[in-house]
């Protein structure tokens, strides 16, 4: 069966690929970024907004069971980060990382989450980062938000396994995307030297690991988060 999945982020990077890639198994997408959309399908439906804006991320879910009149899966992407000295860290990016990465996810987490409950099922998926369990120097906003992305995952797990629904999340190591690109080459060195396999990860790593998360299969695997290239919490 065709499945209809909300992801976030996906005008453009990791987001924007995830989307096309479900769209060619000719699932039903909603997407969403701050600006307009990059993709053009007709089983592809786009709201421009900042997932952090509550009233919007409500009217969008909304809208979206009204016309599908279900949510099958859930793709918290959406990320922004930020690499810097604690010391020089201002409180205004602190606050647009967090209102992104974690306040984004809870918000959607918390909307699609009350139509699964009605429906007794669903596949939430977060996005964590291998900088949370490596605790990268640096990196303290960025990790610390997945962090609690992190938190959120598991505590999300236990409140809604009785309902039917799984939430877990994939902590992808470096991918070649915008979201690395202005990071000097020997900070991704040291990353890249941390990890069992020693190299950067791609989109095929990445779906490979929603595509279990979201299989029918995987009704009993919840509240995980699933490193990628060998690192350890």
């Amino acid at each position: 069966m065709n499945k209809i999945i909300v992801i976030t982020g996906t005008r453009k990077g990791l987001g924007r690929d995830i989307c096309l890639y479900y769209l060619q198994q000719n699932h039903m997408l909603i997407g969403c970024s701050r600006g307009e959309s990059s993709i053009v399908h007709p089983h592809y439906t786009h709201y421009s907004l900042d997932v952090s804006d509550e009233q919007n991320v409500i009217k969008m879910v909304r809208e979206t069971f009204r016309k599908h009149k279900r949510i099958d899966v859930l793709i918290n992407n959406a990320g922004i980060a930020s690499m810097n000295h604690i010391a020089l860290s201002p409180t205004h990016t602190a606050n647009k990382i967090f209102q992104t990465n974690f306040f984004g996810s809870f918000i959607f987490l918390r909307e699609v989450s009350k139509i699964m409950m009605k429906q007794k099922n669903g596949r939430i998926v977060n996005f964590s980062t291998v900088a949370t369990p490596l605790k990268l120097e640096g990196e303290m906003l960025y990790a610390s938000s997945k962090a609690a992305v992190e938190t959120l995952t598991k505590i999300a797990s236990k409140e809604f396994g009785s309902f039917g629904i799984t939430v877990n999340a994939v902590g992808p190591t470096p991918v070649p995307t915008d979201l690395i690109k202005n990071v000097p080459k020997e900070k991704m060195d040291v990353l890249l030297s941390l990890q069992a396999i020693k190299r950067f990860g791609n989109m095929d790593d990445i779906l490979n690991v929603i595509d279990f998360f979201i299989d029918k299969r995987s009704a009993f695997i919840t509240g995980q988060i699933i490193y990628l290239g060998g690192v350890n919490n």
